[in-house]
């Protein structure tokens, strides 16, 4: 009898594993007390203290609000080896009207960057903390997470966290094309 609940047990566990293609845990990824410092791509927590966590329809529901939409994605690096006598022009596609502050989702940021980063959703909200903003990136990325974990505790009481990010806004909508935003520092682009 022991064998076959081992067997029953391993086989529910396999059967939920492809039920949810294998991309969730069972053990539910926990919030950290601070800004997440691992590794930028692993799995998030489904919550955000002080933020409303949104999917699609939540975004598309807070549009008509015209939100702040802060997309926090890499800038794509130049591959090794990619010779200096080639052009190199990435494109970074986004939600349309985002502004692009690449790595402000970094756990860790100069100075510089921090205070640049403040300074422009400052800028962008006028000066109103309850505007809705709306951090993303990509599905699994714990930069958008930090990004809205920064401006909860910088007083903002009016943000979303869209962890689906561009990936969920491609499966309804057209992307664009957006350039780093003209006041974000050039190093945190990199």
């Amino acid at each position: 009898m022991r064998g076959s609940s081992r067997f029953f047990l391993l086989l529910a566990v396999a059967v939920a594993l492809a039920a949810s293609g294998g991309s969730r845990t069972f053990a539910e990824v926990m919030e950290p007390e601070g800004l997440w410092s691992g590794p930028m791509r692993s799995e998030t927590p489904s919550t955000l203290r002080g933020t409303v966590v949104i999917d699609l329809a939540g975004l598309e529901a807070l549009l008509p609000r015209d939100p702040l939409l802060v997309d926090v994605g890499p800038a794509d690096k130049k591959p090794e080896g990619f010779s200096e006598d080639r052009l190199w022009l990435p494109t970074h596609r986004s939600i349309p009207k985002a502004v692009w502050l690449p790595g402000a989702g970094a756990a860790t940021l100069e100075a510089a960057q921090e205070e640049a980063f403040f300074r422009r959703v400052e800028e962008l909200t006028q000066g109103d903390h309850a505007r809705p903003i709306v951090v993303f990136c990509q599905p699994r990325c714990w930069g958008s997470w930090n990004a809205g974990k920064r401006l909860v505790t910088n007083g903002y009481t009016g943000v979303h966290w869209f962890p689906g990010g561009v990936d969920s806004w491609q499966e309804k909508h057209e992307t664009v094309v957006v350039d780093v935003d003209e006041e974000w520092p050039v190093a945190s682009a990199k």
